[in-house]
């Protein structure tokens, strides 16, 4: 969400469709714009560290990935990672206000399921352990994607590799 609101800052009102695919992309259309990655450590007294890493294609995208990746500068966007940073920047302030150390979570909820690649869509995420298959029905109170299975139950999953589409169908063989 910060980075939508980024890209907006610096790609003005252009009619690219930003979404959010679970847990960690941020697309252009269908193609991969962006990745983040959440770590997490617990510290002595029960406190939580967490460090975010972010990538942005700003220049260039990766070729002959498995699915597209884009740039901002395919998109039409000329920019600079400096001047994308100092938009991050100001967006992460607004959006870590909203977080109120997770008293905001239900308002970044709504916020991510209106951005979200893939609601109610086909769906197959890998664990590592299983793959689980249905349609991608929300996100549960604690940032989970929630699966509706054929047979009409919910699974909630924590962390994988998810597939939209014809991979979804075909269960992302």
């Amino acid at each position: 969400m910060a980075l939508e609101a980024a890209l907006r800052t610096v790609a003005g009102p252009a009619s690219i469709g930003f979404s959010l695919k679970w847990p960690n992309d941020v697309l252009a259309g269908p193609a991969k714009l962006s990745g983040i990655l959440l770590e997490a450590e617990a510290q002595p007294g029960g406190a939580l560290a967490i460090v975010v890493g972010m990538g942005t294609n700003v220049v260039a995208a990766p070729e002959g990935l498995p699915a597209p990746a884009t740039s901002l500068r395919e998109l039409g966007v000329e920019t600079t990672a400096e001047v994308l940073f100092a938009a991050l920047s100001d967006s992460w302030v607004e959006f870590h206000g909203i977080w109120d150390h997770g008293r905001g979570f239900g308002e970044l909820r709504l916020r991510w399921l209106a951005l979200a690649a893939g609601l109610g869509q086909p769906v197959a995420v890998h664990t590592g352990k299983q793959t689980v298959s249905g349609m991608f029905d929300t996100l549960d109170e604690t940032g989970c994607m929630v699966v509706r299975t054929p047979g009409g139950g919910r699974v909630a999953i924590s962390a994988g590799d998810v597939h939209f589409g014809a991979a979804a169908s075909a269960g992302a063989d």
